[in-house]
């Protein structure tokens, strides 16, 4: 496999997104969960061709994002920890928005739409399921505990839709503008 530098530029460009919005929106109840980590997943679904780099992409910029964070945290410098018991169930279930992308192939502006509404939902589901399931949880494990799990969750599931919904097209012009040179709003 060749390496594209621009595509590698671009990868870097998103990680740094990825960290920015976790440094300025994390530490703020109330805008947690803003951030373009579905977006640059369900991206990578619908626009890399080589599957292993499709995966690769959102797990770099989530990965480094909390290294960094972690290393902020450890010098005091953030109020929360970049990694934490259960992560690695973030992690996987990231991967859902990928699969969306493989599955939609974006090539209109319907699927775009589908996609950035349907990957932050899916992930609220399976993740607050994976709470509510979890060993260590506040939630009785029941049907009502279950439903009081989505609902403590709503607030972050509404910033993961709007931030979608907003990075997936940013996402997508610089793509165009980086990689492929052109300055576009569609998938190429």
């Amino acid at each position: 496999m060749r390496i594209n530098g621009r595509l590698v530029f671009f990868t870097f460009i998103l990680v740094a997104l990825a960290t920015a919005c976790k440094y300025f929106f994390g530490p703020d109840l109330s805008w947690s969960g803003f951030s373009p980590v579905i977006a640059i997943a369900l991206f990578a679904g619908f626009i890399l061709k080589q599957k292993d780099y499709s995966f690769l992409m959102p797990l770099l910029a989530l990965f480094i994002s909390d290294v960094v964070i972690q290393f902020l945290y450890s010098q005091n410098l953030f109020p929360y920890s970049g990694f934490y018991a259960g992560q690695w169930i973030n992690y996987l279930l990231l991967m859902s928005a990928v699969l969306i992308g493989w599955w939609l192939k974006g090539r209109s502006n319907t699927r775009l739409l589908i996609g950035a509404m349907a990957a932050p939902t899916v992930f609220f589901l399976l993740s607050n399921f994976s709470v509510w399931l979890g060993q260590h949880t506040m939630y009785s494990k029941d049907f009502s505990g279950l439903m009081t799990c989505y609902a403590a969750g709503l607030p972050f599931y509404k910033n993961a839709l709007i931030a979608t919904v907003v990075f997936l097209p940013v996402i997508l012009f610089f793509y165009n503008y980086i990689v492929k040179q052109r300055a576009v709003l569609k998938l190429a």
